[in-house]
């Protein structure tokens, strides 16, 4: 399933921090990626942040120190991933806006490319049922960072051809990443699980009946919890969690995933974790 007829190449839809996470990951493999975004600002900085993870995860062995880099191009226009092998979309956790942007990336790239939609929430079939070609929609749900952690949730929609599934299989073993495919819907497996238990992590801090530190080491202490769920919320992205809450709960009707007064709260002041200094608790922005 090559769109280029020649060189394997990625494009990525979105600078935010997962799809400069990708980037960071797939040129760390070798693979050449053109990164597109509307916004210049963050087109304007993403050389800079990519050039920084990929030095991060070069330290910590999480890429090859030696070996080529996949080249690195950015753009402003859909056009741009015209001649890509696979597509990932890794906008904001917004249906209307994802379904919007495959519409373009459906028009723009030639038949039988690989499309992804990078979500942790939103069904496939849902943006699959409004765009051309629905069966070379799948889904990925990386998680953070992208370049760490090496399992990711293959999401396959009822819409879904074997043809597109294999080319997934293709994408990950070039990227060195294992998929665990899994059914389609609201929040899938991982979040449908790891949101609301963060969400009523949150509620206990609302509550008052601990801290967030005390939170996370008896999650870490007691049920080995790696991180605690709340530094995860920090590393998610507060905002981003909400919005897949917000997802879940209008999806499913689950009060459990209403998002916590305390959540809401801290997106609102502009605390949302790691990527702007401040969540639950506090960090160096490179």
């Amino acid at each position: 399933m090559t769109g280029n007829g020649g060189e394997q190449r990625l494009a990525v839809f979105g600078a935010g921090v997962m799809g400069i996470g990708i980037a960071t990951l797939a040129i760390g493999r070798g693979v050449p990626v053109t990164l597109v975004d509307v916004d210049q600002a963050r087109l304007g900085t993403a050389r800079r942040r990519i050039r920084d993870e990929l030095r991060l995860a070069q330290m910590m062995g999480a890429l090859p120190r030696s070996g080529p880099t996949g080249e690195l191009q950015f753009a402003e226009s859909v056009a741009a991933a015209a001649d890509a092998t696979w597509v990932i979309e890794a906008i904001t956790e917004v249906a209307e806006l994802k379904t919007k942007v495959h519409r373009e990336i459906a028009a723009a790239v030639a038949p039988g490319t690989l499309r992804v939609t990078n979500t942790s929430s939103i069904p496939v079939d849902e943006l699959a049922g409004q765009v051309p070609a629905p069966e070379e929609l799948a889904g990925i749900h990386f998680m953070n960072p992208p370049y760490l952690i090496g399992t990711l949730e293959v999401v396959r929609g009822p819409r879904t051809s074997e043809r597109t599934m294999t080319a997934v299989q293709e994408l990950l073993a070039v990227l060195g990443r294992k998929g665990i495919v899994v059914g389609d819907g609201p929040g899938f497996v991982t979040s449908r699980v790891l949101h609301r238990m963060i969400n009523d992590a949150a509620n206990v801090v609302e509550e008052g009946r601990a801290t967030a530190e005390d939170v996370d080491a008896l999650m870490e202490g007691c049920l080995g919890h790696p991180t605690g769920p709340l530094r995860t919320a920090d590393l998610i992205g507060i905002d981003n969690l909400v919005d897949s809450l917000w997802v879940l709960h209008e999806r499913t009707g689950d009060e459990g995933c209403r998002p916590s007064e305390l959540l809401l709260r801290k997106v609102a002041e502009g605390n949302h974790g790691r990527k702007t200094g401040r969540g639950f608790y506090e960090y160096e922005v490179r």
